[in-house]
């Protein structure tokens, strides 16, 4: 465990709005009428989700892995609250779950059992290591950037 920072539970898809769906990767996609307001209860901003976005497409194309990122409260065991979540993920076996808790100061990775090959201890501690010198700063997004960047230019190559 690493220090760190932020969680969002998983998206109950029965309490978004018309248009709106939960995509394969857990990611929320919608479209709405011109001059509609949009859905956003984001912390984040636009250009911060945007960046976290490419980041997380960037990775699972070089890679070959499904990377999700999770900000919110992990409780009094964060490690086992991390594989409970990563259970959870579209194709667990086949992705990395960064779960990262802002209040409690804690960084979790995890890998699937699919990725164990290329994706070990090493890798998810080079990316914590990434991740904390930002949080330090107060910069959650730099540090999850900075996370996925390292992790995915560690991993080794898949072949093809």
């Amino acid at each position: 465990m690493a220090s760190g920072e932020l969680t969002y539970p998983a998206v109950d898809e029965s309490a978004l709005p018309s248009g709106f769906v939960v995509t394969s990767s857990g990611r929320v996609s919608g479209v709405r009428h011109p001059g509609e307001e949009t859905y956003d209860d984001s912390p984040f901003t636009h250009v911060d989700r945007n960046r976290i976005d490419r980041t997380l497409t960037q990775a699972t194309r070089r890679t070959r892995i499904l990377w999700t990122i999770c900000i919110g409260e992990l409780g009094a065991a964060p490690a086992d609250r991390a594989r409970e979540l990563h259970s959870t993920l579209p194709r667990p076996d086949e992705s990395v779950l960064i779960a990262v808790s802002p209040n409690e100061k804690s960084i979790e990775i995890v890998g699937g059992d699919a990725v164990g090959h290329r994706f070990d201890d090493r890798v998810a501690q080079l990316g914590a290591s990434a991740a904390i010198s930002s949080f330090q700063r107060g910069d959650l997004i730099d540090g999850l950037v900075s996370a996925v960047r390292v992790m995915a230019a560690a991993v080794s190559p898949v072949r093809v």
